[in-house]
């Protein structure tokens, strides 16, 4: 399997850096000190500090504040969205990952019905912030992005081709790139460079769309998607819909949460949704 970086050199090493820190953070029973996580990293305290608040915007131990089982009942009381009213003031424009996606395009229903017949998707490895990446694309955009760190890099692949069990699959994360790195915040690539190419039943690509809705750093519930799209009461169906997400991160379904506070499940693992909605709020009250 041939691993692509997603930014040049210096920004690629600091990538891993903080992928690594995240999964110590996140496994660690109780909060680690600067200088522990330093040490892990092979890193003086002061420079591990310097590129970790870089990365993420805040401390390392403000960041392991926000991977606390409560941060997500946290998030509920104080930055929980009403889908219509974000959709009506404009907020879900606030975030760079939606500003990032406004070009896509949905598969018609009769070509979703063919199961992929007669499409080529792209596909790669790549390194991300919050572990391997498969990330996979047709010629009109990112079709399918899953983490591997928790369930493996041969489950994440075959979850993502059975999906599209007619399509062709073609190694070529070169072609995927430019795409990956806007996807992943590269600075220096433009936006309108990722466009997503949604693949998915009708039913639930009105879900990924009402997923879109939700800015960065703020949570919603799957009974407050399900009241969005006209069906308040097709949770259960929402909560299917928003787990058959294929393209995790850039449509946000670890935004979606139980009316309970809790975490509600996560396709690629609950550790990786934590990580993600950590590192949102991290970003967003820096």
């Amino acid at each position: 399997m041939e691993q692509t970086s997603l930014t040049q050199a210096d920004s690629g090493y600091h990538y891993n850096v903080m992928r690594r820190a995240i999964d110590l953070i996140d496994g660690a029973e109780d909060p680690l000190s600067l200088e522990a996580l330093a040490a892990e990293m092979g890193m003086s305290p002061a420079h591990f500090q310097r590129v970790f608040s870089r990365w993420v915007g805040v401390s390392p131990k403000r960041y392991q504040q926000y991977l606390t089982l409560g941060h997500a009942k946290a998030l509920l009381a104080e930055r929980f969205t009403t889908l219509e009213a974000a959709h009506a003031s404009g907020l879900s424009g606030s975030g760079r990952l939606h500003d990032l996606f406004l070009r896509w395009e949905s598969m018609s229903p009769g070509e979703f019905a063919k199961g992929g017949a007669g499409l080529t998707i792209y596909w790669g490895w790549f390194d991300s912030p919050f572990g391997l990446a498969l990330v996979m694309g047709t010629d009109k955009g990112i079709c399918g992005l899953g983490f591997a760190a928790e369930m493996g890099e041969d489950w994440a692949m075959q979850d993502l081709v059975r999906r599209w069990p007619k399509a062709d699959f073609v190694e070529d994360p070169m072609r995927l790139r430019p795409w990956v790195l806007a996807a992943f915040g590269a600075e220096e690539v433009e936006l309108s460079a990722a466009p997503l190419y949604l693949i998915g039943a009708p039913f639930q690509i009105k879900v990924w769309e009402a997923l879109l809705q939700i800015p960065s750093g703020h949570v919603t519930t799957y009974s407050e998607i399900a009241d969005s799209i006209g069906n308040p009461r097709a949770v259960r169906a929402v909560g299917t819909a928003v787990g058959r997400n294929p393209v995790s991160w850039l449509i946000p379904c670890h935004r979606a949460l139980r009316k309970s506070g809790g975490l509600g499940g996560y396709h690629w693992g609950l550790p990786v949704k934590r990580a993600l909605l950590a590192y949102e709020s991290a970003r967003v009250e820096a």
